[in-house]
């Protein structure tokens, strides 16, 4: 594995939205959605970057009910970016269909593939699965020691109390990477980063509000969880996922990219009692203490790194879908993180750490 301590790893998370009822965007089939999906991976892999991962959504909004189809369906055209869940629902999915479905995509690319596991903040997988959400942390929980054993050993023994137990059965295809790599995301919940910590694993904040260096006590009662279970912080992964949008100029970014978040923000403020987004807002996120990252790739390079120091963050996950974006936008946002923004922020970190 690379030495993450020195690297700083950049990507892109999606959701797949489509938008179908959105006032600011053009609305695009669920069909539509997935083909430029596996255009924007292919891109994201040709400029540089990292990782592309796709988060599992059940509602009309969105396409990616099934990241690991997508991101196989371009597995293939790729040779070197990750790709993973952003998130797995796993208390509503089958622990044993999860590894099966991310160990193929790790055969198809030898290697690159990743499981994002959360507790999800919707919850519309849980009634078309046929769970309760009055077992919501159990779930995870149970089945997260599932998934676990499973990449650990080829025959897996396991009883719970949500889930038909396995007496000695095998799982396969066996990942290529041993093991598979699982990521714990988090939106900033204290018991799910000393979960990630005690468990060893890599862990995911989703900052999309607020100062993210307030983060900074979560990013470090992870580390003291993951130092109390014997585990070494200096080889902790810590990542995050923000949304942001980049353009030529900051103002143009800000024009582009504010009716599509103010819609989408208030088409989920309705449905959670949240105030009214406007555009006082977003202007305070985008500043440079903010959780927006919009602007040139000057000023975005400028924020990630500001992130790096306050957070020690070895990889970040531009968020850009939102809100149905045209899709040559979010081609070019692409082009621009991998060609203009990476090479700041690396070269930036490099003169800063060394």
């Amino acid at each position: 594995m690379a030495d993450l301590t020195k690297k700083m790893e950049i990507g892109i998370s999606t959701f797949l939205e489509a938008a179908p009822h959105s006032p600011a965007g053009k609305p695009v089939s669920h069909a539509e959605r997935l083909r430029n999906a596996v255009e924007e991976i292919v891109l994201a892999d040709q400029v540089g970057l990292d990782v592309y991962g796709i988060g599992e959504h059940h509602r009309a909004d969105y396409a990616g009910t099934a990241p690991a189809v997508v991101l196989a369906a371009a597995a293939a055209m790729t040779k070197h970016i990750r790709l993973t869940s952003a998130v797995t629902v796993l208390s509503s999915d089958d622990p044993v269909r999860v590894y099966e479905s991310f160990s193929t995509l790790d055969g198809l690319t030898n290697g690159r593939a990743e499981v994002m596991a959360g507790r999800g903040s919707f919850i519309e997988s849980f009634p078309l699965f046929g769970y309760s959400l009055d077992h919501y942390d159990e779930l995870f929980d149970e089945k997260l020691e599932l998934l676990l054993k499973i990449r650990e050993t080829e025959k897996v023994s396991w009883q719970g109390g949500h889930r038909p137990a396995i007496q000695n059965l095998g799982v396969y295809p066996r990942s290529v990477q041993e093991p598979l790599p699982v990521w714990i995301a988090t939106g900033g919940n204290p018991e799910s980063a000393v979960r990630a910590g005690t468990l060893g694993l890599p862990v995911v904040f989703a900052i999309i509000g607020g100062m993210p260096e307030r983060f900074a006590p979560l990013v470090e009662l992870y580390k003291r969880a993951a130092a109390q279970a014997g585990h070494d912080p200096a080889k902790l992964q810590i990542a995050t996922h923000s949304h942001g949008f980049i353009s030529d100029t900051i103002e143009q970014a800000a024009e582009q990219f504010y009716p599509h978040v103010q819609a989408q923000m208030n088409t989920i403020g309705r449905e959670r009692g949240w105030p009214r987004y406007d555009r006082a807002a977003f202007d305070a996120a985008r500043s440079l203490q903010g959780a927006l990252y919009v602007g040139d790739p000057e000023y975005v390079a400028e924020k990630i790194v500001l992130l790096r120091k306050n957070l020690g963050l070895t990889r970040f996950f531009l968020h850009v879908d939102f809100g149905a974006l045209p899709h040559r936008d979010l081609l070019r946002a692409i082009e621009l993180l991998g060609t203009r923004v990476a090479p700041i922020v690396h070269k930036e970190i490099a003169r800063m750490e060394g």
